[in-house]
């Protein structure tokens, strides 16, 4: 096969060749709307937030201020001190900073899977297809929330990372399912059948011809998968199962906040809050680029 024959297959992807163009579509629409924008400006201001703001004050996530235990928020401590004396501002922060970092990276690697394995079953079939379909389905009944108990002991100090990929095992399923009917339709197109009979292997139209297609629905994906990672490891956090000490998040900030949060509300409502117009941005923003790429939304 000539160079010209690879270059003619490219060709024939339409829809690869007015990527620049739909993207500019696909990003006016969503800054035209108003839940689109008002939750990427939140969503921003809460990235702004957990990463520049600790450099605003003197305290450390890690720091005890021994003369100020459980004292309400002042000019010295702007959010409050926990029981151990802790600064409430300086450890929600560095909470907020793990649960996001936490949530985009299962998000990124959960729909990554969910692509790759959805493709390549739906693309080749046969064997192949069992042998997935049989892991996604496998995985489907599995208890996640007990499986990832039970390895909370390894999620010590510096090992969030393997947090990370445990969490993103289980939330690529569904998606995968999903990208593996629309694969199968979408190998009988034209372009990617010319490709096929001019000799461009499988993998290669995959991953150049078959995923970008999909991209509208992988990127929405995405999306959502950021909120429900926070939320989960929220979850997981709060029952002692995630994020583990000395590091924090929002589940372990609102799992010690909850014992005091009648008498001293500052240990919890902050964090809380947080949580809270953090996973409404992200819905926010997925839901509008539901919409964008829609070709029948209206405005």
């Amino acid at each position: 096969m000539t160079l010209s024959d690879e270059e003619l297959a490219e060709e024939l992807t339409s829809d690869l060749g007015r990527a620049p163009s739909r993207l500019r579509v696909v990003a006016g629409r969503f800054f035209r709307s108003p839940q689109g924008l008002a939750g990427f400006a939140v969503l921003a201001l809460m990235f702004l937030l957990a990463f520049a703001g600790p450099l605003f004050t003197p305290w450390s996530y890690t720091d005890k201020d021994f003369t100020a235990f459980l004292q309400p928020p002042s000019p010295r401590h702007w959010f409050g001190t926990l029981q151990t004396g802790a600064d409430v501002y300086a450890v929600t922060l560095r909470g907020m900073q793990k649960s996001l970092i936490v949530g985009l990276l299962a998000a990124l690697v959960s729909t990554a899977v969910a692509a790759v394995v959805g493709a390549f079953s739906g693309y080749f079939l046969g064997w192949t297809d069992r042998a997935l379909s049989w892991v996604t389905d496998l995985l489907l009944v599995l208890p996640a929330f007990l499986i990832l108990a039970i390895m909370s002991p390894l999620f010590g100090a510096g090992q969030w990372v393997l947090f990370v990929v445990m969490l993103a095992l289980f939330l690529w399923m569904v998606t995968a399912k999903i990208v593996r009917g629309m694969t199968i339709s979408l190998k009988e197109r034209e372009y990617i059948q010319a490709a096929r009979f001019m000799g461009v292997p499988p993998v290669r139209i995959i991953f150049r011809h078959v995923i970008p297609n999909l991209s509208s629905l992988l990127i929405v994906d995405a999306t959502l998968n950021v909120s429900a990672a926070i939320l989960t490891e929220t979850s997981l956090s709060y029952f002692g199962f995630g994020i583990q000490p000395p590091d924090v998040s929002f589940g372990t900030l609102i799992a010690d906040g909850s014992r005091t949060a009648v008498y001293a509300p500052w240990t919890f409502w902050f964090v809380a809050g947080l949580l809270v117009v953090t996973v409404l941005a992200v819905n926010l923003i997925g839901d509008a680029l539901r919409d964008a790429f829609d070709p029948a939304a209206r405005r």
